[in-house]
């Protein structure tokens, strides 16, 4: 159910569902994406759990209208929209950037998580050579002047069915798997967005502090503030992500014995989109040993 919370401003958030009573599971996208982005695995999880999923400050529906759209920042938001609807720990489902910001949340807040799930997380940077479409699109973000003028060339170009295709050829192995009305969801709110003002410097912004945070401009606070996180955690990662490698994860596990790590072969940046019965059966295998 589309919804709206004020937390000062308004923001948006998708409620699928669930049992009354049961542990509330809140799902945070990742850079660029929404909500949405639940919708293929939503259906798996509610016969046990309540599944809510907000818009981050300059993603989806939620306008920014002056908000930081900075990690830091979306940070805050999603503490105060879990302190907001519910008094309860909630487990956090994160995935690329919203892994980051489950991990800050749990960090920072730990009365707030009873556990994470944990999907492609963006985690701090590993040495090594990344993917060489993603490694050029990550330096652009360093150059705001430039990169602003060429989104905004591209999204006068290109339709919101070519920009949802190209995106999910770039996270996905085969984007045939994500059905076809979750893609055409994605593709209306695609063409409801390209009409907000300001919303690629807001994703601008928000891009460079994910590279921020998770290279070395930050690299010391937030791997400390991983170190610092005492909650249960399920890990969940694509062997063929390429803005991700699945060798972070495995790092990242390693820092954690007692975390568990999940493989999942053949799929890409979005196993929530790309595998959803694949990624709700380890997450309610996972949820169950919790007893969560």
């Amino acid at each position: 159910m589309n919804t709206w919370i004020d937390l000062d401003l308004p923001v948006h958030y998708l409620d699928f569902g669930g049992p009354a009573d049961a542990t509330v599971l809140v799902a945070v996208h990742g850079l660029g994406g929404s909500a949405l982005n639940w919708l293929s695995i939503a259906p798996l999880l509610t016969s046990r759990y309540r599944l809510v999923a907000p818009d981050l400050a300059g993603h989806g529906l939620t306008r920014a209208r002056g908000r930081s759209t900075a990690v830091r920042a979306n940070r805050a938001l999603l503490h105060q929209f879990v302190t907001t609807i519910t008094d309860q720990p909630v487990v956090l489902l994160g995935n690329s950037m919203g892994g980051m910001i489950a991990l800050l949340e749990a960090g920072l807040q730990p009365e707030t998580v009873a556990g994470l799930a944990l999907l492609d997380p963006a985690s701090p940077f590993l040495p090594g050579v990344p993917d060489p479409l993603i490694a050029a699109a990550f330096a652009g973000y360093a150059t705001p002047v430039l990169n602003r003028a060429i989104m905004v060339a591209r999204r006068r170009l290109v339709s919101p069915e070519a920009a949802v295709r190209a995106l999910l050829r770039l996270l996905c192995v085969d984007p045939s798997r994500v059905a076809a009305d979750v893609v055409a969801e994605h593709v209306e709110q695609a063409r409801v967005r390209s009409a907000f003002p300001h919303a690629d410097q807001e994703f601008l912004r928000a891009a460079r502090s994910v590279v921020a945070t998770a290279s070395g401009l930050r690299r010391s606070s937030y791997r400390a503030i991983i170190q610092t996180v005492t909650a249960p955690a399920l890990v969940i990662h694509g062997d063929q992500d390429r803005l991700i490698p699945v060798a972070a994860s495995r790092a990242l596990a390693r820092q954690h014995p007692t975390w568990q790590l999940v493989v999942l072969p053949d799929v890409g940046h979005v196993p929530q989109l790309e595998a959803p019965e694949a990624t709700a059966r380890a997450l309610l295998t996972w949820l169950d040993e919790q007893s969560l």
